[in-house]
């Protein structure tokens, strides 16, 4: 597979969160050159880059590793995202612009549809792009880029439930958005923190490996 250099990071996160590289894994810059069909150079700067996201590890005399985060890290992040989408979704009631606004309520009219017909296998990456949209209309491309991280983070750690209730949960979402629109940055913090905490009980963590090393050589290409 050959892919951009700048998107060689993104490609390595995206095979390390769908499990293609294992925890504890062993990285090689020659064999991540020759999957993606790139040079090493970028493969350095992309690991460099994800071992400062808490992906990857350095181990002494072995070189970079798929990390192999605790229970206790994996609870955190649910913690953390508790605490910043609030703020975000207050931010965005704020500083949204009409262009969030209309993709909003666009995806709340989708998923409030697909919830009705039990179009369940829809609504996953739904809220996905609801809650990226919802994160870029705070205006704050600090944090923005926190909780897309934290989702990634999130997505490699947890499975994450069908909801039982996916009509309650998209009426949720239609909430957040009209005290976005309103300009009720309270209410929308407080709205999104409650979605929040009722949602952490459809996360289950990942069963572990228990291969303590795999290396890329072994992957597919």
């Amino acid at each position: 597979m050959r892919i951009p250099a700048h998107s060689v990071c993104t490609a390595i996160r995206d095979d390390i969160v769908s499990g293609v590289f294992e925890r504890g894994g062993r990285l090689t810059e020659e064999q991540l050159a020759r999957r993606y069909g790139v040079s090493r150079v970028p493969v350095r700067e992309a690991l460099r880059t994800l071992e400062s996201e808490g992906f990857v590890t350095t181990r002494r005399h072995i070189g970079a590793c798929v990390a192999e985060p605790t229970e206790q890290e994996a609870a955190d992040l649910l913690e953390i995202r508790a605490l910043l989408e609030p703020l975000g979704a207050a931010r965005a009631a704020q500083r949204r612009t009409e262009a969030h606004l209309k993709v909003l309520r666009g995806l709340v009219r989708l998923g409030q549809e697909r919830a009705r017909r039990g179009r369940g296998e829809d609504l996953r990456s739904l809220g996905g792009w609801f809650h990226e949209t919802l994160a870029q209309a705070s205006g704050s491309p600090g944090l923005t880029a926190l909780l897309t991280q934290l989702r990634h983070k999130i997505a490699w750690m947890y499975v994450v439930e069908e909801s039982a209730q996916p009509v309650e949960e998209w009426a949720e979402h239609g909430a957040i958005v009209d005290a976005v629109a309103r300009g009720d940055a309270e209410r929308a913090r407080a709205l999104t923190a409650l979605h929040a905490e009722r949602s952490r009980g459809a996360h289950r963590l990942r069963v572990r490996t228990s291969q303590p090393d795999v290396n890329t050589a072994s992957v597919r290409n």
